[in-house]
């Protein structure tokens, strides 16, 4: 097994920079997610370490051995696709057996992997049928067990999830992330799905627009958004936020409300922050509601908008002023047209206008 290593990564397409300046380190046997949008540049950065691109600069080490300079088939990765990929002539025990008959494997050991591959992937029953005859979790499943059947040293996975349906999505989440566990295979998987990212990696790689935004465990992204991005894209609903500006007398003025501030906070975003230009940012789980005001100060008027109904909970749109803030709710909760609304001091956000960057 192995660690994988990115020194200032950078890739190109003309004059997009798909990658940009990407360094990080995966460690030996960790489940690492590359999580970003449509163009931040996640696929790419795979694609880069299978050697299928070629990187403009920067240094790629799998083990402790450089590789920019390798071909695919040398550096001892496994790739799976979103596309499985799979060999539609061929019966499933061919389609795995097939990377062992190509490094020229006895016939006898072949047989031996193939079968410990099908048990453990739960396919044994599958051997003799053929792609068309399979469902799309089992293609998933077999598209797997070529990967795992070369026993290389790292998995790379681009999307591997998003052909299934909901349900089978759910279901494999958890095969994949427990079959990794098992064999102990060093894993890189792309996904635009936060879901996925949250439940399945050690820790994931947020990307936007080619630059590494926070790579960290899931809880720290969560709970510690580096920038105004991350706080944004991990998190459904997404964080509510509000341009608003630092007064001397220690409150956030967002216009329509004023939000007031502990001293020694005021004062310390007074000496870090760029300018007196902030964004608030809290989440709709973090949104506490009232049907009527309470003594507390800091508390904010909010007008309902529309409900959200999802069985074991409700999402409030409710508008202050221009903005229209998520809050969630129990199911029973009684709404009315009038309501009153808190933001918690531990559980806010505080960025850096200018720079985007969190404060605190």
């Amino acid at each position: 097994m192995a660690r994988v290593v990115l020194k200032n990564l950078t890739k190109r397409f003309g004059e997009v920079v798909a990658v940009d300046k990407l360094s990080l380190e995966v460690r030996d046997k960790e489940f690492v997610v590359f999580l970003g949008p449509s163009g931040s540049g996640k696929t790419t950065a795979l694609r880069c370490i299978a050697g299928l691109e070629i990187p403009d600069e920067g240094e790629i080490y799998i083990g402790d051995e450089f590789v920019n300079d390798l071909e695919p088939k040398d550096r001892d990765v496994a790739m799976v696709f979103q596309s499985y990929a799979l060999y539609p002539h061929m019966t499933v025990f061919q389609n795995l057996a097939f990377p062992l008959e190509c490094a020229k494997v006895p016939k006898a050991e072949i047989k031996g992997r193939v079968q410990r591959v099908a048990g453990l992937l739960k396919m044994e029953e599958l051997l003799e049928r053929k792609p068309r005859q399979l469902s799309g979790g089992q293609q998933q499943r077999v598209a797997l067990g070529r990967a795992i059947i070369r026993e290389p040293q790292v998995f790379l996975m681009d999307e591997p999830l998003s052909n299934l349906d909901a349900k089978l999505r759910v279901y494999m989440r958890a095969e994949l992330k427990n079959l990794q566990k098992e064999i102990g295979v060093t894993t890189i998987y792309v996904t635009h799905d936060q879901i996925e990212a949250m439940t399945m990696a050690d820790r994931i790689a947020i990307l936007n627009e080619g630059l590494l935004q926070q790579f960290d465990s899931p809880d720290g992204v969560y709970s510690k958004p580096s920038n105004v991005f991350v706080a944004g894209f991990v998190g459904s609903p997404p964080t509510n936020f509000f341009d608003c500006t630092l007064t001397e007398e220690g409150f956030l003025d967002a216009g329509e409300f004023k939000y007031p501030l502990p001293k020694d906070l005021a004062e310390a975003l007074a000496r870090t922050s760029t300018s007196n230009e902030l964004i608030l940012g809290v989440r709709p789980q973090h949104v506490k509601v009232y049907k009527q005001r309470k003594a507390e100060i800091g508390l904010i008027k909010a007008y309902l908008y529309t409900t959200e109904p999802l069985g074991e909970m409700m999402i409030l749109d409710l508008k202050v002023g221009d903005n229209l803030v998520k809050a969630i709710v129990n199911p029973d909760f009684e709404v009315a047209e009038e309501l009153w609304i808190e933001f918690p001091i531990d559980k806010v956000y505080l960025f850096d206008k200018k720079t985007g960057k969190s404060l605190v």
